[in-house]
Parts: C-alpha cells; structure tokens; sequence
C-alpha cells in the first residue's frame, strides 16, 4: 500500500500572513491539526500545525510554522510513511508530485486503512504513530 492509496486529495492550505486566530478556526472548523503552508506561487514553504499555535509565539503563520518540510510521493509505502512520522514526531505528510501537493497523509489515514482492513505492512507500533 503507498500514499496515493490512503492519502486525503483534497488538501486544505493557508498562506504565510494569514493571522494565527484564523489558522485556528480553520483548523477548528475542517477538524484537523496541521495544514501546509503555500506562497504566492502556490509552492509549499512551510507546515503550521495546533502544537505551533500553541508552542510558539507570533501574530501571523510565518512567525510560528516550521520551514523544514518533510514530505512523500504518491508511491512512496504506507510503512515508510509509519516511520517517517515515528522518526521525526510528526502527525502528517505533504504528498508530492514535483513540486505540487497532491494530498496529504496523516496518522488518521493509516489507522483508518488499518481498521478497513486494508493491508497495511507496518512494523512500526500504531501507538508509536
């Protein structure tokens, strides 16, 4: 199974200058925790996520998300995904094709594989996930 499998298509993203109190009613509103950041161009510059809100401070997106982004490709396997989040704590992964997000993978999406009943091949903990 590979990220194109399991990943959300329709990937919500935030500019940089939106104000931390909108960042917050998105999440709020689409129930989710994290959203890719994108510049003018469209480009992924950054990930904002509820644990930036509430560890750092700012007045706008650019202030508090963080700017090294770990991202996948559609064919990479739900296993390496497992391990990407484990390794570096992170809740979510941009999907790309190029340059461009074409989805996004969170923990949700491989306990939700999991709990389908799709084979999932993990040797990761889910509760390390």
């Amino acid at each position: 199974m590979h990220a194109k499998d399991i990943m959300t298509r329709d990937v919500i993203t935030v500019g940089p200058t939106i104000t931390i109190k909108n960042l917050a009613m998105i999440l709020i509103k689409n129930q989710i925790s994290g959203v890719p950041v994108a510049g003018k161009n469209g480009k992924i510059i950054g990930v904002v996520s509820e644990a930036d809100i509430v560890a750092k401070k700012g007045k706008d997106v650019r202030t508090i998300m963080s700017t090294n982004i770990i991202s996948v490709t559609e064919e990479t396997p739900v296993e390496e995904i497992a391990k990407l989040m484990t390794t570096h704590r992170i809740k979510r992964l941009p999907v790309m094709r190029g340059e461009d997000v074409v989805g996004i993978v969170s923990r949700a999406d491989i306990v939700s594989a999991i709990a389908l009943g799709k084979h999932v091949a993990i040797h990761t903990p889910v509760y390390d996930l």
